[in-house]
This record gives structure tokens, sequence and C-alpha cells, in this order.
């Protein structure tokens, strides 16, 4: 199997993206796609995420790392099957495809913005300064709630990826506002996918909710994984995932398993 039939399995076709929707993603580093979740999927993410915070306690978010403000998790291929769609919804892999070419998944996790808390710099997904065409990821960002002005949407810099440079280069404080970025808002159910590579990061969180939203980061399949799903990938997972989405996790093949530790093990048997 190579990405192509893997993605024709999930109905990625040559007309998936229309040419404006190319040509957005090229010059603007971002595309959205409203209603990639129903309102009840969307809610189900949601208290579910909730639900796994509570489980892991002081170690959500520890296949990752932690943040100040937010509630994170990791590793959520493993943590419950209603989460797949972040990775295989046939629109959001046209997109990374179009910006990496051969991909796979590097990493499902979320990211939940506590009230107050939420702003962080403007950075790029690289330690490394990339060319511009030579992109290794592409994040999608799954708003399980609407994403408003007031209650920390992620902001981005358009076209900021084609630039070869990063924000702390050019800013005295990538923390403060940049005249050009634009706030990705938008309904419960909206999926934001944009080139990794572009300026973006969080803003702070205005109300007194919780603003929670499930990430899915693709990678180029020449570049290490953010998450090792090989490492990671538990037997039962293994075996409810079809052969396409095994070869986007690059998991296929496999028929040894790594021994979970106590807590993963725990919150895995747990969906």
């Amino acid at each position: 199997m190579d990405i192509d039939q893997a993605l024709a399995q999930f109905g990625v076709r040559s007309d998936t993206l229309s040419a404006a929707e190319r040509d957005s993603i090229d010059r603007d580093g971002f595309l959205r796609i409203d209603n990639a979740l129903t309102t009840v999927q969307a809610a189900a993410m949601k208290d579910r995420i909730q639900e796994l915070v509570d489980i892991e306690g002081d170690e959500a978010g520890i296949e990752v790392h932690t943040e100040t403000g937010t509630d994170r998790l990791g590793d959520l291929v493993n943590k419950d099957p209603m989460f797949d769609i972040c990775f295989t919804h046939p629109r959001v892999l046209a997109c990374a495809q179009h910006i990496l070419g051969d991909i796979r998944l590097s990493a499902l996790n979320s990211r939940t913005s506590l009230p107050g808390y939420g702003r962080h710099g403007l950075h790029a997904d690289s330690g490394s300064r990339i060319e511009p065409g030579d992109y290794e990821s592409a994040m999608s960002i799954w708003m399980l709630v609407d994403f408003t002005e007031e209650n920390g949407p992620t902001r981005v810099v358009p076209g900021s990826h084609r630039w070869g440079k990063f924000a702390s280069e050019e800013m005295d404080d990538p923390v403060a506002d940049h005249p050009d970025q634009v706030h990705l808002t938008g309904k419960a159910g909206t999926v934001y996918i944009f080139n990794a590579h572009i300026w973006h990061g969080g803003t702070r969180n205005n109300t007194t909710e919780k603003r929670p939203a499930a990430f899915a980061l693709f990678g180029r399949r020449d570049v290490p994984q953010y998450i090792d799903q090989r490492k990671y990938i538990r037997p039962e997972t293994h075996e409810r995932l079809d052969d396409a989405a095994r070869y986007l996790l690059d998991v296929d093949g496999m028929t040894e398993f790594s021994p979970p530790d106590f807590d993963r093990a725990r919150v895995t048997a747990e969906y």
C-alpha cells in the first residue's frame, strides 16, 4: 500500500479540494472546513476529553507535555474510537497531502484552554528553518465548542509559512499581537487545517468556560513522528483499525507491541 491507495480508501479524490481551496492553502497557509463534525459528535468528544482528563489526573498529557493553564491529553488514538475521524476525514487528509505529499499521522492530542489562560507566543512547529515548499507538518484543529474572539481561539499570520523565518527573528515579543494576525473562529464541529510552519499561537480565554479542541498533527513520512505510533499503539487499537488506517499511522505489519505502563493501560481499557 502507498499513501494514494490509503487515502483513496478514506474517500480522498482528485476533486476533494477545489482549485480555489488549494490556492488558499498555498497562499494563506490554512483552510476552514465547516461541519466536519456534527454537533452531537463535537459534544461527545468534548465530554470524553473532560472524562479522560479526570481519569488521568496529574498525568494528563504526559505523552506530549503539560502546560500551565490548560488541560492536555496525548495519544487519543488509543483512548476512544470516536477520535478516529480526526485522522480519517477525507477533506482534512486531502489538505494534509496537498501541503506535505507522502503523509502519516504524527500525533492526535487535545488542548483545553482554561479561563484566564491559553495565550502563548507565535511560533512555527519546527525546530529548524524550513525553506518554502519543503514543509514537514500540517495541523488540524477540531473545534468542540464554538470558537469566538473571547474564548481563546488560535491566531495565525497568513502567508508566514512562505517567509522561511521564525516569529522570534522578526518580532521583539512573539507573545504580542501581530498586525496581520487572524483569529480562527467558528462553530463547534468546524475544523481548520493549516501548514504547521505558519506562525500561530493560542490566545487568552477571557470567558468563564473551558475551551476544548482536538489536534491531529500530520507529518511527512520521512520526518519522525511527534508521538511514535509504533511504540504507543495498543493491540486492541491495532485490531480495530483497517489496513488504510494502519498505514496512515505507520503501524501496518506489526505483530509485537510495547507493554504499556500502568496508567496508560488503565486509561486505554476505559473506552
